[in-house]
């Protein structure tokens, strides 16, 4: 564990950061430990994917877009809602965007 001291951006009631600008790798690991995951490669692979996704349409894919793009960059082993649930709980396409510092996916309830 380091001894920076944690950063604190703005985040509003869901826990998505108000300012986009905020995000850095190490707010990433501060929010999936707000949500009790360590960041591994595999999720970093997510985080990347979902960031150029943004990057160049402006939208936080919902779960089905987030399937096709993972598996379309990573195929089919990781590109499933099996595999993303296990790295992401609950919710992989909320808690990802959350995570990369998106905004929230609007088709996600």
């Amino acid at each position: 564990m380091s001894n920076q001291p944690l950063l604190q951006p703005a985040t509003d009631n869901e826990g998505y950061l108000m300012n986009l600008q905020d995000w850095s790798p190490a707010i990433a690991e501060q929010l999936a430990a707000t949500a009790g995951i360590q960041l591994e490669d595999d999720h970093w692979q997510i985080i990347h994917i979902l960031r150029s996704f943004y990057q160049s349409t402006g939208v936080s894919p919902a779960m089905r877009i987030l399937v096709k793009l993972v598996r379309r960059e990573l195929g089919e082993t990781k590109g499933n809602s099996i595999h993303l649930l296990q790295i992401f709980p609950n919710s992989p396409a909320k808690l990802a965007s959350k995570i990369a510092g998106l905004p929230r996916p609007t088709n996600c309830l």
